[in-house]
């Protein structure tokens, strides 16, 4: 079984900064991309970035100059730094990752989500 779990959400004043991690535990042979996507109430979930194993990047056009995607491919954990925060970008954000188990193909797993709150 795969886990994903997320950290470093919460409250954060506009124009402030917060900090997502997210790490795969359990019996993982490869993990391909990671990504991070969100959902506001009454709001369809969207990608925010994207991360190969390679480390090539996407971002969302809402994000890009603000939001840095990265990874520790040694940890099993994603990053996603949010400089200067917008009411906006308030919403959960989930943890995505294609994991690949010994003898499987790669499936795709989300963690719980933690709540971003910008707000004055």
């Amino acid at each position: 079984q795969v886990q994903l779990v997320e950290s470093g959400g919460g409250l954060v004043q506009p124009g402030g900064s917060l900090r997502l991690s997210c790490t795969a535990s359990g019996s993982i042979s490869s993990i391909n991309g990671m990504g991070w996507h969100r959902q506001a109430p009454g709001k369809q979930r969207e990608l925010v970035a994207g991360i190969t194993s390679g480390g090539n990047t996407n971002y969302a056009d809402s994000v890009k100059g603000r939001f840095t995607i990265s990874r520790d491919n040694a940890k099993n954990t994603v990053y996603l730094q949010m400089n200067s925060l917008k009411p906006e970008d308030t919403a959960v954000y989930y943890c995505n990752a294609l994991v690949a188990q010994r003898g499987s193909n790669y499936r795709s797993y989300w963690g719980q989500g933690t709540q971003v709150t910008v707000s004055s």
